[in-house]
């Protein structure tokens, strides 16, 4: 029995949500403040629910509370009838899959449909708004709305008598403090089964039985790990010590550890007798000192000091746990690194964890058991978050074994910003991703269907290198607000610099950041960016693709001496060639002609930079408002299209001076003379002087003033960046 989906509504960002679960990981990603903590805390409030973790005003999305601040102000009051119940609150519903092989003991009564091929269930969670008190709180708002407006004539009535300059005014309260003041009084928790409609995939909400919280206890056991964790490195810090009692306390509960308890405590009556002998001569003379005070007869104040163990309290103030220095030498918790010390404390943790999902000795675990894990890379550097989640399945792959119990299955959701965690992961398509949609909602996305997508147009090859490329290189590219593609090795190296040159010329305009204090991600992908446009859509970054016109034209293949060379049957031979822009036919370069497709390349170069922004509904189409854009070389001075970004850099004249003030630093270039010869262009140069790309790069960084002002930027990396840099 496994949990397939959860679905929230109205629950701080998580307007709508629905998060698909696996039968056993689900790594769920998203940059900081994407609802990944607030998936974990509605859990924890609606299937923990106790006094301490009560629903707040606070937690209600921010659209329904003014839909709801509408309803309750609108002069009209709703007939129950056409009470809209859709908007009743916060709600979480969890829909639950069964097998034959599953206890049927708890969930029986929960069946609302006996049909075979129907083997869900729904488990409904609300904190709602019913019909009557909504009633009531259109009564009350209205009374509290008279008062407030009474409160602020009286105060200024009072105040107008005062000197203007030190006349003050009274802020009237509106209905957002009286729901942080009152909203609780007139919200109710319900618990539920609610019929499911397997064949249309839908919640057929109106039809339910009322639940108990015994038998949601019986059917769902939820635990976490917060990112909040009390584990430092400081001498007083014996977290990991402390620990060790609390396993000690849930293994005692089960019968699983029965022979390592009974034999702890066998040993601990021998342990009393010995320190008892031990304590009779320790404690002898104070114990003769009270003897002498006497009392009303003799031997009346005759005392004995014995030892009496405690299994609790010796495991909790007497547990020292130690790291193996060397083959000589062991050393106390406390001398370990954070990041080891937090690895160790959450196995510790999941340990005691994995005791409470189990109960106690006379109860079944419980049919369904969710584990949380928020953040586990906290504290931890890279290696140590590679150790942990190509481990943690093994950790917990055999689920919840109970001797004389069904065994259950664990599922565990890790909630996770660490690309060093995703890169290690072996379940690619366990990922959930979360995605802001607007600033009051988040949707989760399964890279599952993202491999349908790539598998429907038949790009299975595509989506393997995806895969592969995102895992072993730029997994960070989950967590980037903003992302830039680039073609090799020269825009790499000098990008970082490109974008600083910008922001040190170009003034910011309102609400914008400098590029570098963005959040960036710089991916090097070749030519070949149309192979990620349905990552980029299903990420949904906005994202900059910068690459070469790679302008071609047909021509006769001719040997050393420059004769046209043939084919066996005599058939001159023909070939595309590299060439100028203005003598190009087309391109070659293969995300041009996915982005443009059966676009003359005369026409390419005349399309504008709004022209070359995308936007994906059915396919990518030009639009204005798009989050991805295009930059390729552009006519830039003298009314010239360079080719490449070679190409572009030389076509600038205080570029060229600048190669020429350090001709002898270039080690990257070659055939130095070129520079200084009219009648070469900056075709000519990028051709015949770039000796390697990589070190040509370098040097324009190592011969570069403190604010990069001694170049210039081409022109079509320029505008692209300066788009990017806008929000």
């Amino acid at each position: 029995m496994i949990i397939e989906s959860i679905l929230i509504k109205n629950f701080r960002l998580l307007k709508n949500l629905k998060l698909d679960l696996e039968g056993d990981l689900s790594l769920v990603l998203g940059k900081n403040n994407s609802g990944k903590t607030s998936i974990l805390t509605v859990l924890d409030k609606f299937i923990n629910q106790s006094e301490n973790k009560k629903i707040l005003a606070e937690d209600f999305n921010i659209l329904y509370k003014e839909e709801l601040k509408k309803l309750i102000e609108d002069p009209v009051e709703l007939i129950e009838d056409v009470f809209n119940y859709d908007i009743k609150g916060i709600s979480l519903r969890l829909i639950i899959s069964y097998s034959d092989s599953d206890d049927f003991e708890n969930i029986s009564r929960l069946m609302m449909d006996l049909n075979p091929n129907n083997n869900n269930l729904v488990l409904g969670f609300d904190y709602y708004l019913h019909f009557s008190k909504y009633q009531l709180l259109r009564m009350d708002f209205k009374k509290f709305d008279i008062e407030e407006e009474r409160k602020f004539n009286e105060y200024n009535k009072k105040e107008a008598d005062k000197p203007l300059e030190i006349r003050k005014s009274y802020k009237k309260k509106g209905f957002d403090d009286f729901f942080k003041l009152y909203g609780s009084d007139y919200f109710d928790y319900r618990k539920k089964s609610i019929e499911y409609d397997y064949t249309n995939d839908v919640i057929l909400e109106k039809k339910f039985i009322d639940l108990d919280s015994t038998t949601i206890k019986n059917i769902i056991n939820f635990k976490y790990i917060s990112a909040k964790r009390n584990v430092t490195n400081k001498e007083a810090d014996k977290t990991l010590s402390s620990q060790t009692s609390q396993i000690y306390d849930r293994s005692e509960k089960n019968d699983d550890d029965i022979k390592s308890i009974n034999e702890f405590k066998e040993t601990l009556i021998e342990t009393d007798e010995t320190l008892t002998n031990v304590y009779s001569k320790l404690f002898n003379n104070i114990v003769r000192k009270v003897e002498t005070f006497g009392g009303i007869k003799k031997g009346e104040s005759i005392i004995k000091i014995i030892s009496s163990l405690e299994r609790r309290e010796l495991l909790k103030g007497n547990t020292t746990v130690i790291y193996e220095h060397d083959q000589f030498n062991s050393l106390p918790e406390f001398y370990n690194g954070l990041g080891y010390m937090n690895l160790i404390s959450m196995i510790f943790e999941i340990e005691i964890l994995l005791q409470e999902f189990k109960k106690g000795k006379d109860e079944k675990p419980a049919d369904i058991n969710l584990l949380f894990i928020e953040e586990p890379e906290a504290h931890t550097h890279p290696q140590m978050q590679y150790v942990f989640i190509a481990n943690i399945k093994l950790l917990l792959h055999e689920g919840i074994v109970k001797k004389g119990c069904v065994d259950k299955k664990l599922q565990y959701i890790i909630s996770t910003h660490s690309s060093h965690i995703v890169s290690n992961c072996k379940e690619f398509n366990s990922i959930k991703y979360l995605k802001k949609e607007s600033p009051n909602s988040i949707q989760s996305k399964n890279l599952r269907d993202l491999e349908n997508e790539y598998s429907d147009a038949g790009e299975q090859q595509n989506f393997r290198f995806l895969k592969q490329y995102l895992t072993l290189n730029r997994s960070e590219l989950f967590f980037a607000d903003k992302a830039i593609f680039i073609e090799g090795d020269t825009e790499r190296i000098l990008l970082p610099s490109m974008m600083r040159k910008i922001d040190l010329e170009i003034p910011l305009k309102v609400d914008e950041l400098d590029l570098l204090s963005q959040n960036i991600s710089i991916i090097e992908v070749g030519n070949y960016a149309n192979i990620f446009e349905r990552f980029i859509n299903f990420i949904g970054v906005k994202s900059l693709i910068i690459t070469d016109l790679d302008s071609v034209k047909r021509d006769f293949v001719r040997d050393h001496k420059g004769e046209i060379r043939k084919t066996k049957k005599g058939k001159e031979r023909m070939a595309d060639f590299s060439c100028r822009v203005k003598e190009g036919e087309r391109t070659t370069n293969p995300t041009l002609k996915f982005f443009f497709p059966d676009l003359d390349f005369s026409k390419l170069l005349l399309k504008s930079s709004e022209e070359k922004r995308f936007l994906k509904k059915m396919i990518w189409t030009n639009d204005k408002d798009g989050f991805l854009k295009i930059a390729f070389q552009i006519k830039d001075v003298n009314d010239y299209c360079p080719r490449s970004f070679e190409d572009a850099f030389f076509n600038i004249k205080e570029n060229i001076d600048f190669i020429k003030k350090n001709r002898s630093k270039f080690n990257g270039l070659k055939n130095m003379p070129l520079f200084y010869d009219t009648t070469k262009d900056a075709y000519d140069l990028a051709e015949k002087c770039i000796d390697s790309k990589g070190s040509f790069a370098i040097d324009i960084l190592l011969n570069s003033d403190s604010s990069y002002s001694n170049w210039k930027v081409p022109a079509y990396i320029k505008e692209g960046l300066l788009w990017l840099r806008e929000e």
